[in-house]
């Protein structure tokens, strides 16, 4: 392995760190600056939106400065905001960090996956994806080690900003391996992936996104990318309130029963690193979306509470090679001369969805019924299944 590819693995711990501790540090934290509970949606709103901007803007600074050095400026705006976050006395000021966050978290994000997709087998995308729920993971659990002391949540955000500013640090300082990828025994050859190049007049224009839509296989691919992020954050944030609401599970078996199912993610993906050394991306993907509709098929099996443990754990299993696949599929649908664009929009819609479908499932699912959940996750797992079966088939036509 690699020494950049380490480097690599460590900085997606570290693009996970931050992403579930707003919620673990919040009952304190509002208390502390004296501010509504009701605002840490707009906090999370406002790094969501940073994700989206950061993510179509980014193939133009890659094209610019490399990938090295916008990984080096991103990880430099999340630490500056965490830091931020560390000394903030108002609201304001926590909007106004909440800034850098989404921009630095999102142009990381869409750099780090480009850059494995194009320079490393598909084992390593799922393993990249597998270290984001490490840090993820943690992140939380770092929070709880302070969250009880005289304003803890500080003192964890001070900490995570730390991790941050060392790997800031050590990115510098490893600049020279970027350009030394392609040497690497780790990485992909002509022989091993096939690039599917489309025609140069659009190469070699700025890769607008109109352009970038119009490619054969496009429009479907943003569509399974929105519905994948849909399925994932609508069963891990009201997958709960669905087991107590509807199953009458109590609150605390039914919020250990929705971290199996992001266990089953993040263990999915490492074993997913080892299926991709016989499976190819496409492979992967229809066998992730068929193990995600029998978990959630034995989500409406009535009787013994026993087949919602299942269906949870099928389907944190299900999901976890579909991201990753889809995105290391990208420079062989699109091209490698494309697929930094391509990616960036993505990672786009992703956070689209990401943003907005959970708290609209909220919404209509509180004014209902929490019972129509598996039947909206099944909805969006069935569009998402044809949606890859559209890319490929419009890719294939093309090509002849």
């Amino acid at each position: 392995m690699s020494a950049l590819l380490v480097i690599i693995y460590i900085s997606f711990i570290s693009l996970g760190l931050p992403d579930a501790i707003l919620g673990s540090a919040w009952p304190e934290l509002h208390l502390d600056l004296g501010i509504s509970v009701g605002y840490a949606g707009i906090i999370s709103m406002i790094v969501s939106a940073g994700t989206v901007v950061s993510s179509l803007m980014s193939e133009r600074f890659i094209i610019k400065f490399g990938t090295g050095k916008v990984t080096v400026l991103s990880v430099l705006f999340t630490a500056c905001a965490l830091a931020g976050f560390t000394v903030s006395s108002n609201f304001i000021l926590m909007c106004f960090f909440a800034i850098p966050l989404g921009l630095g978290a999102g142009s990381v994000d869409t750099a780090l996956n480009n850059f494995v997709a194009i320079h490393y087998k598909s084992r390593h995308m799922n393993w990249l994806h597998a270290f984001w729920g490490i840090g993820a993971t943690a992140g939380p659990l770092l929070m709880s080690l302070f969250i009880l002391q005289n304003n803890g949540w500080r003192v964890g955000y001070g900490i995570i900003a730390l991790f941050q500013i060392i790997l800031v640090i050590v990115l510098f300082l490893t600049l020279p391996l970027w350009n030394r990828t392609k040497n690497s025994s780790d990485t992909l050859n002509s022989t091993e992936e096939t690039s599917f190049e489309v025609n140069n007049d659009i190469q070699d224009k700025k890769n607008r996104i109109g352009q970038l839509l119009a490619l054969p296989g496009a429009k479907p691919a943003l569509v399974a990318f929105f519905c994948y992020c849909t399925v994932e954050l609508i069963a891990g944030m009201w997958g709960a309130t669905y087991l107590v609401n509807v199953k009458k599970i109590t609150a605390e078996v039914a919020a250990r029963w929705v971290g199996l199912y992001y266990l089953g993610i993040t263990v999915g993906r490492i074993l997913s690193g080892f299926l991709a050394i016989k499976m190819n991306n496409n492979q992967l993907i229809r066998f992730g979306q068929i193990v995600s509709i029998v978990g959630v098929i034995f989500l409406f099996i009535p009787g013994a509470v026993l087949f919602q443990l299942v269906g949870f754990i099928l389907l944190g299993l299900g999901n976890a090679p579909v991201f990753p696949a889809m995105l290391h599929e990208t420079p062989v649908r699109f091209g490698k001369g494309l697929s930094q664009g391509v990616m960036g929009i993505q990672m786009a819609t992703a956070y689209i969805g990401n943003t907005l479908m959970p708290p609209l499932f909220g919404l209509v699912a509180s004014k209902t019924s929490f019972i129509i959940m598996p039947i909206v996750l099944l909805g969006f797992l069935i569009i998402e299944y044809v949606s890859t079966v559209l890319v490929n088939s419009q890719i294939r036509r093309t090509r002849g």
